[in-house]
């Protein structure tokens, strides 16, 4: 699943590197704690790559 915007895109590469080891899950707050508790390095992966260019700097609330 893509990220819906560039907060959503950030997030998921800090839960990415906790997942992987490369920085402290302590250090972890809101989204990013949440997604490496919740999502698997695959998905993380997957919303981590998503390009910025175009999406909103946070998803509006519908």
């Amino acid at each position: 699943m893509p990220a819906k915007s560039k907060a959503q895109q950030m997030a998921a590469g800090a839960a990415l590197s906790a997942k992987r080891g490369e920085r402290k899950a302590s250090s972890l707050k809101g989204a990013s704690k949440s997604m490496a508790k919740s999502m698997s390095e695959g998905e993380l992966k997957k919303m981590a790559s998503t390009k910025q260019k175009g999406k909103p700097t946070h998803k509006t609330k519908s």
